[in-house]
This record gives structure tokens, sequence and C-alpha cells, in this order.
């Protein structure tokens, strides 16, 4: 049987839901904000109304009783008009709030997941550190036990909505006991923000993203409750590991939302630039960049889905994940670079939407596993290890 990516009435209507709120509500205001490196405080309040960020979560913690293919959808629409919201919304949700779902205790959801599926709080994922990108074995920040407490000292880089008015925790990772052969045993804790010992630095001067917050952390003998260990006890690596298959679904839907967005602009403008007397769009060499810019949109988007659909039926999903990944991501690359050259001179004005999307799109083959890593997990995927 050929497979089958329609939506669901359900799922069509959220999409539907989420394009008009971001071509009526995010469009207007997310270039000047993104100019001025602004937050989009207000923007993040009425998505969190709107219940996005409890898509994929049950009723019982706060959430809207969706999935993951909801999330994905909802990802899509906003970053085919901007991705710094767009990564706000996946960070919160697949990076902030998953962990605390799939790993923390009943307590820990209790007392987490409302407010985060609310959108009142947004958590964050700390992994990445400044020696260790790829390498996330390669932690150094530490956790020793001290009585009834974690002291962590340490560092993070490259932390997404680590540093806001409304960040209520990030989870790090932290090396808290060794094996008999030296190797580290990682584990996961709650750091909640304003922890004595736990700074935040200044935003990060970016290229893209610039409406998202993206901080260093830096851990100086941090103490905790013990009680803050999210899942088991030296299986941190392991659950993040999981966490980033799931997130690179996520990411790769934003990515293709992006590369439509390209296509979106570029048709738009094609009809009304003219040039000779004409419409720059009655011209094959545009209509040819057009058609295969909405190409690789439209296959990223059953990329991203597929990979979407076998993780919400249980199925495995990893090799999918990284091959959507791989794909949509460079995907949003190429359609960006096409989108501002059919532009002309317009493209590299940041009044443009696809100036923006230019300068957003490179992360996209960086962040949560560059596409080196998404080949290497493919090969190892079809057995080919060494």
């Amino acid at each position: 049987m050929p497979l089958d990516h329609r939506l669901s009435a359900e799922h069509e209507e959220l999409r539907r839901t989420v394009e008009e709120f971001a071509h009526d509500v995010i469009a207007p205001k997310i270039g000047d904000l993104y100019e001025r490196h602004e937050f989009p405080y207000e923007i993040v309040r009425e998505m969190g109304r709107m219940g996005l960020f409890g898509l994929p979560f049950p009723e019982e913690y706060g959430g809207m009783g969706g999935d993951y293919l909801a999330l994905g959808i909802a990802l899509e629409e906003l970053a085919r008009v901007d991705s710094s919201v767009a990564i706000t919304l996946e960070a919160g949700v697949s990076l902030g709030a998953m962990p605390i779902f799939r790993f923390g205790t009943e307590e820990q959801r209790r007392e987490w997941l409302p407010r985060l599926c609310s959108g009142e709080l947004l958590g964050a994922f700390g992994l990445t550190e400044p020696d260790c990108g790829s390498d996330a074995g390669g932690t150094k920040t530490t956790a020793r036990r001290e009585g009834d407490e974690w002291v962590i000292n340490g560092s993070k880089c490259f932390i997404t909505n680590s540093g806001t008015d409304i960040t209520g925790l990030v989870t790090v990772t932290a090396v808290t006991s060794r094996k008999p052969d030296g190797k580290p045993e990682i584990s996961a804790i709650i750091v909640p923000s304003g922890t004595p010992g736990f700074t935040v630095a200044a935003p990060y001067s970016k290229v893209g993203w610039n409406a998202s917050d993206t901080r260093e952390l830096s851990f100086s003998d941090v103490r905790v409750p013990l009680a803050n260990l999210l899942g088991e006890e030296g299986r941190g690596y392991a659950q993040f590991l999981r966490i980033l298959d799931e997130g690179r679904v996520a990411i790769s839907a934003l990515a293709t939302g992006l590369a439509q967005g390209c296509v979106d602009e570029s048709v738009a403008y094609a009809k009304e630039r003219h040039t000779f007397g004409r419409p720059i769009g009655s011209n094959q060499a545009i209509q040819f960049k057009i058609a295969d810019m909405e190409m690789r949109a439209h296959m990223a988007r059953i990329g991203w889905r597929d990979a979407a659909s076998r993780l919400v039926q249980g199925e495995p999903f990893k090799k999918e994940a990284a091959l959507a990944k791989l794909y949509s991501s460079t995907v949003a690359v190429d359609n960006a670079r096409e989108a501002t050259q059919i532009h002309g001179g317009y493209g590299f004005m940041n009044e443009y939407p696809v100036a923006r999307m230019w300068r957003d799109s490179k992360i996209l083959e960086i962040g949560e596993g560059t596409s080196e890593v998404q080949r290497m997990l493919i090969a190892r995927e079809l057995g080919l290890t060494g």
C-alpha cells in the first residue's frame, strides 16, 4: 500500500489555525523584533494561550492531548513565516518539556509540565559544551553527591531558551560517576532558574535566529536536591540521545517550513516584480528555480511526516529522523539561497523575509546534530560500522 501522509481533519484544522496566526500575528511584528534582537514575549504568550506548547502532551499534565505530528505541523507553519518563533516552540517542547515527560517522576511531571505546557515557563536543554559539541559523550560538567544534594560544576553553550524572563529550568547533563574502565557515567539533572551559582551569560550575537534566546551557561558549586535527578542515574546520555532523535523530526518540520516559506515569498515576488515590461515569473529560468524549490519542500515534508508517523505509532524511527533532518536542512539552505537570488538586490535587504530566511537557514545543518552526524547515523543504521 502507498504511504498516505494526508492530514486528518483535526490536524488540518490545526494547520490552518497556525497558518492564520503566523500570517496575521507574527508576520507584521517579527521583522522589527528580529532586527532589534528582541525576544518575542507577546507572541510567545499568545502561542501559550493557543496551547501550542502543550500540543504533544496528555491533558492530565495541562497538554492538548495531541502527538508529535501535531507539533511538526505547527512548527512547519510557524517557520514558513519566521524561524526564531518556531525554534522557541521547538526547543521549549522537544528539548525543554519532553525530557521531563519521557523520563521524569510523577512528582516532577506534576511540578513542571502544566506551566511548560501553558507557555508560562520555558524549559531548556543543557547538553552542548564549549569543548564537546557533536561529541556529547565527552561531557566535562560534573555533579557530585554531597549529603542530600547534587553539587554541579561546569559550563554549557549554545543553549536555546535558557535566559529569558520566563525560563523556569535547564536540564543539564553531567558526569556523576565513572565506570571501572574510567568511562564517564552521565546523568541528567534539573536545575531551576535562579539557583545560586547558576549564571546565564548575555545573549550571543548570532548570524540568524535573532529573535530567539541563545546563551552560554556556567555552574559554580550549584546545589540542587538529589530528587532533581531526571531519569536513572548514569542513563542521562542515553536519555538525551532519544530526545535528540525526536527533536530531529521537529527540526526537520521547521526546516521544511523555512523551505516552503522561500517558495511562498518567491512566487509572490515573481508575480509582482516586473522587468522589461513583464513579470519576472514569466521567465522560464525563474519558473524552473521555483519549481525546483517547491519539489524540494514537498519531498522534505514527506520525509518528516514519515518519521513523525513512525514515532507516533511506536515504530523504530532513528534512521528516518536522521534522513529527514539531513535532507530538509539541506533543502532549507538551497531554497533560501535561490529565493535570495530571485529577489536580486532586494533579497539582500533585511526588510524582505527571504533575507531573514537566508540568515536563519544555515544553523539547520548544524544544530541538533550536524549533517555529518546525520550521515554517520544513517550509515550505522544501514549496518556500515567499522
